[in-house]
């Protein structure tokens, strides 16, 4: 098949979160099947700065605005033909792709995002002179969720598929920015792209795409529920035939604990005792105490309410009541920050806080740790616990979303730990839990390797994916 996969962002041009290590990794697993996959996303000043060789393959005007369509190749086993959407007036900005230097959304996200569907519409349409037309659309979160919607006004045109990786981010703007829009004033409806009086772009991908899927089984399942649907639970519900969970896979070469450059010392599931140098060298480089005895609980994420910081910070003063160590890795609210940072340095001999994001010292924190903490009060797949299993590193998790299709604390199969209700207390009950059987050699090491044994590569999910773009083709009347 030919697939043109749109996405925000791709893992190693540019990555705020966990969607660009999926759009990073998925589009080459999927070539590596013999399929013919062309990813595009914005040139964001970040990501031209990655690229070392470019191409202008097309220049054109689209709505008063120049539009240059620039090629490369995403690094891989695979390497992907990659577009680069360039209109510098939109995308050529410092922070992130969606926020400004100081965290506040841009404010023409709204007319940045639009262009980008326009054109990622145009290229899926074979209408940029590049004389290659997919069968497949694949979008990804609310950033491309126009796509099916535009495509839906056209004939002939490619079957879709609409990924969401995040239900709570939806892309809503106001009814003055539908109107600047110039889309069809019957897409301003409660059924179309209208969500309580907003402009709702990820609506786009879930009313009109031939497929929709989300990225575990069980966090398909639970956005259909009031608790977890952010709104939309109805409509998923009433489209539910129509909706599956892939679970995402990662990238078992770049995350790979045998072959690690990041780390003091490579290992396997058959030399997990050298492991234990990994953890003196991460608690040298934070200025922890060296001592291969105490816990060391990593945790690397976003410092929002989703990911559990504030139970968290609740539980952290017994924690380091304890004989334990703390890793934390990650950015977000500065109030949480904050919290953190005094918390540090009330306990400098028992925890360390980096803030912001570095690649090395997350590989480091995966390898180093004993255990990993992910309380998410909810989690659509999850990336680090699938990384903490292939490093030995036994995840503690709220049982919510893809964590709860990939961690299990009870059985042959056990991997892990797991609470059930977001709560310290609750949290706290799994860490001792957790510490008990830490101090346990023999059950600790069976957690170990039955977290390395299981098969987390992307192979296995491009070809539920491959199943999936089959039916939404035959949906679509393209076989």
């Amino acid at each position: 098949m030919r697939i043109l996969f749109a996405s925000s962002e791709a893992y190693p041009l540019v990555k705020t979160g966990g969607l660009a290590d999926v759009s990073g990794a998925l589009p080459g697993a999927l070539g590596a099947l013999g399929h013919d996959v062309r990813l595009v996303l914005p040139a964001y000043r970040a990501a031209l700065a990655q690229v070392r060789e470019l191409a202008t393959r097309v220049s054109f005007e689209l709505h008063g605005r120049r539009v240059d369509i620039l090629e490369t190749t995403l690094p891989g086993a695979v390497p992907i033909k990659t577009f680069l959407v360039n209109c510098p007036p939109l995308f050529d900005r410092p922070g992130t792709p969606y926020h400004d230097e100081r965290g506040a959304d841009w404010p023409d996200n709204a007319a940045r995002f639009l262009l980008y569907n326009r054109v990622v519409a145009a290229l899926a349409l074979d209408r940029c002179a590049l004389d290659w037309a997919p069968d497949i659309a694949h979008c990804n979160d609310w950033q491309t969720g126009l796509v099916p919607a535009l495509l839906t006004l056209e004939r002939p045109r490619p079957a879709t598929v609409f990924t969401i990786h995040n239900i709570a981010y939806q892309g809503l703007f106001s009814r003055d920015e539908f109107i600047a829009s110039g889309l069809p004033e019957f897409f301003w409806n409660y059924q179309a792209l209208e969500f309580h009086s907003f402009f709702s772009f990820i609506k786009g991908g879930i009313v009109y795409a031939d497929r929709l899927n989300t990225v575990s089984p069980n966090y398909a399942a639970e956005i259909q529920t009031e608790r977890f649907g952010h709104g939309l639970d109805g409509l998923l519900r009433h489209r539910h035939r129509a909706l599956g969970g892939i679970l995402n896979g990662i990238d078992t070469d770049l995350w790979n604990p045998a072959s690690d450059s990041h780390l003091a010392q490579p290992y396997d599931v058959q030399t997990l005792a050298l492991k234990t140098r990994n953890k003196l060298a991460l608690q040298a480089q934070l200025g922890l105490p060296q001592d291969e005895r105490v816990p060391l609980i990593g945790s690397i994420g976003r410092l929002v309410e989703q990911k559990g910081i504030d139970l968290l910070l609740a539980a952290f003063p017994q924690l380091l009541a304890r004989p334990a160590q703390v890793a934390l890795l990650g950015s977000g609210q500065r109030e949480f920050e904050q919290a953190l940072r005094a918390l540090a340095a009330a306990h400098p001999q028992h925890m360390s806080v980096t803030f912001g994001y570095d690649e090395a010292l997350a590989h480091r924190i995966e390898a180093g740790a004993d255990l990993f903490l992910m309380p998410s009060r909810f989690e659509p797949c999850g990336l680090n616990q699938l990384y903490s299993l292939r490093y030995g590193t036994v995840p503690v998790v709220h049982r919510v979303g893809g964590l709860a299709d990939t961690v299990i604390e009870h059985g042959d199969n056990a991997n892990g730990f797991v609470f059930e209700t977001p709560t310290p207390t609750a949290l706290l009950d799994a860490m001792a839990r957790a510490f008990d059987a830490c101090a346990d050699t023999a059950r600790w090491r069976t957690l170990q390797r039955n977290g390395m044994g299981r098969d987390h590569s992307w192979r296995a999910s491009a070809l539920a994916y491959q199943t999936l773009y089959e039916d939404a083709l035959l949906r679509a009347g393209r076989v």
